[in-house]
């Protein structure tokens, strides 16, 4: 490992990262920072997959949430450390493809997040997802300060992260131990409990938005799923018929018994 590299080490106080030739102090905050890497969506499954999770768990968060402070990111720079010269800003970050931060403001400063910066916030992540479009080599890599999945673990050091192979329709999860990951075993429901938002996590076979795929998506703890906007008024519709129906073949007995039933 470099001298040069300085990692964040995520606890109660973070470490403030070396600042040689970029800039003097303060450190750099989300308006000062890169929000873009260059890379590219890597496959047309990836957006809405995270729509999906997006718009399923923001209901509850925000019953978790009152005062809205929650940051929920979708290919979101988390800076975890500050580079030095002549290595790139980017290469001071890791950008997860949808992950949930609790207790902070959606804005700053009257400003939109452009990118979640470790030095200048008090709280890291509780769960990062990845979507795996390849191998997925890349997303279980464990070389120091390089790897996504050291970087999840031992920088950041994120509670639960999850590797989702799209190609193969598989979760595979993990949560932080004693500050490493333990490979999760999923329940009698095959989901994986997200303990701290108090859901499920686990693949649903379904369309979504005209397609249809296995989908990654969030159970409540009683193993309901949370259904989207459109989901929940199809089902209000049925419950609406079945009802009608119901009442329908009431209303037909009660006139087998010479009863006309009352509106």
């Amino acid at each position: 490992m470099s001298s040069m590299t300085q990692t964040v080490q995520p606890s109660t106080t973070i470490q403030e990262p070396s600042t040689t030739a970029y800039c003097a102090s303060p450190l750099p905050d989300h308006t000062q920072l890169p929000d873009k890497d260059g890379s590219f969506v890597k496959n047309y499954q990836e957006p809405p997959q995270a729509d999906l999770l997006t718009h399923t768990i923001t209901p509850l968060l925000e019953q978790l949430h009152p005062d809205g402070n929650y940051c929920l990111g979708r290919d979101c720079g988390i800076y975890w450390r500050l580079p030095e010269y002549p290595e790139s800003l980017e290469k001071g970050a890791v950008a997860p493809d949808w992950f949930y931060v609790p207790h902070v403001p959606t804005t700053i400063e009257g400003q939109v997040r452009r990118s979640f910066v470790m030095w200048k916030e008090t709280i890291e992540p509780v769960i990062a997802l990845e979507f795996v479009s390849g191998n997925g080599e890349e997303e279980r890599d464990k070389t120091p300060v390089k790897g996504k999945f050291w970087i999840y673990e031992r920088a950041i050091q994120i509670p639960f992260y999850g590797i989702y192979e799209v190609n193969k329709a598989q979760i595979e999860m993990y949560q932080l131990v004693n500050g490493r990951y333990q490979k999760m075993t999923p329940n009698q429901r095959g989901h994986y409990p997200i303990t701290p938002l108090k859901v499920e996590l686990g693949i649903w076979q379904g369309e979504y938005q005209n397609q249809f795929f296995p989908w990654l998506r969030w159970w409540n703890g009683e193993g309901n799923l949370l259904l989207t906007s459109q989901e929940s008024t199809q089902q209000e519709r049925q419950r609406a018929e079945q009802e009608r129906q119901r009442a329908d073949r009431l209303a037909e007995q009660l006139r087998a018994l010479g009863i006309e039933p009352k509106d």
